[in-house]
């Protein structure tokens, strides 16, 4: 990412949405961006694994999992999948495990936090629906962009 989101803030101001979730930086990539793609899911990553399977031509992956910290949604062959398949980054609304080895590989990820036990693999969720959370809204094809000091999304009109 060539700009900083602080001076990207302060050129665009209220027209690029701030996310104030204090979300945990754990992939090797600090700062990352790309158009959004979507994933919706409740402690089950069957959804989530099945889309990072597919090309991610330097795309994120926002994935809404309600803020819960019971499962991990991603661990570190999950993320594997995402660099093999060049996915930028992805932002979890819940967390990962497998935090060191994730470290380890050149992509973003931000979470609010870890938990060593895996997700179900029901498959349920939904894909490239329009998210919100942290009163941000996360549209399939916004421009995201994050860094050590948090995380922008453009509005779509």
């Amino acid at each position: 990412m060539a700009v900083a989101t602080a001076d990207l803030y302060d050129e665009r101001e209220e027209s690029i949405q701030s996310l104030p979730l204090q979300l945990r930086s754990f992939g090797r990539r600090s700062a990352f961006d790309g158009p959004i793609r979507t994933v919706r899911c409740h402690e089950d990553n069957a959804l989530l694994k099945s889309v990072l399977s597919t090309a991610g031509e330097g795309a994120v992956l926002v994935v809404d999992g309600g803020g819960s910290l019971n499962r991990a949604l991603m661990g570190d062959m999950i993320a594997e999948l995402a660099v093999r398949n060049g996915w930028a980054g992805v932002v979890i609304n819940g967390a990962i495990r497998d935090s060191v080895a994730i470290g380890e590989l050149d992509l973003g990820v931000k979470a609010l936090g870890t938990n060593p036990r895996k997700s179900t693999k029901h498959g349920t969720g939904e894909a490239d629906v329009t998210l919100e959370f942290g009163g941000v809204v996360f549209a399939v094809g916004a421009r995201l962009y994050s860094d050590e000091d948090g995380i922008l999304v453009e509005r779509l009109s």
